[in-house]
């Protein structure tokens, strides 16, 4: 995913979540319209996730559309329970889960990791910020699929810790453990490598 489709993906998840329940709440009522613009509303965001977990831009596209179709023929369950874009992406997560036969995601790319959301920076992202592109990316190819499916919730679709426990149908104290243990694993990972060059 380009870099400017990221930051499309991003200025959509800005967007208030009135608007989702609004589409939802008509599509629910049979309005093909509002599928067409809840579609235009996600399509990136949902893609770029699939991209993550799939490692594959047809799949990707085909669970998108997958996604839609169960958000088309479902939209009268959404109960309100957490927000739609979390509902939208376990759907999403489920989708592509069922074609992958298991229950972890494949990867995360560096651009995810870099998209990290507003605020002041924790010590992980101190030192991402010393850390270079092809250095970053080889260290997130080292963790665990579950970390780096934390970390994309968490910095590139800034889901709320309550929003990723419903996408990924885990308490919210397992959401905070597997985030923490993911920037622990990565700052591990680049400080190994720091020592090893400086060895030389």
């Amino acid at each position: 995913m380009s870099q400017v489709e990221v930051w499309e993906a991003q200025a959509v998840a800005d967007e208030p979540e009135d608007k989702d329940v609004t589409l939802l709440a008509r599509i629910a009522n049979g309005d093909r319209l509002a599928l067409e613009h809840l579609y235009a509303r996600v399509r990136l965001p949902v893609l770029q996730y699939l991209l993550h977990l799939t490692s594959d831009r047809r799949n990707a596209e085909e669970l998108l559309q997958d996604t839609m179709v169960a958000i088309w023929k479902n939209a009268r369950s959404f109960a309100g329970k957490s927000s739609v874009r979390a509902w939208i992406f376990g759907i999403a997560r489920q989708r592509a889960f069922k074609r992958l036969r298991r229950r972890e995601p494949v990867c995360l790319t560096l651009d995810a990791v870099e998209s990290e959301p507003s605020g002041q920076p924790g010590p992980e992202a101190a030192l991402l910020a010393t850390v270079d592109r092809k250095e970053l990316a080889h260290a997130l190819e080292q963790l665990n699929p579950v970390h780096r499916e934390v970390l994309l919730l968490t910095f590139v679709h800034q889901l709320s810790y309550k929003e990723i426990a419903e996408v990924m149908d885990v308490p919210i104290g397992t959401v905070k453990s597997r985030l923490n243990g993911a920037k622990r694993s990565l700052r591990q990972i680049l400080c190994a490598g720091d020592e090893v060059r400086d060895e030389y």
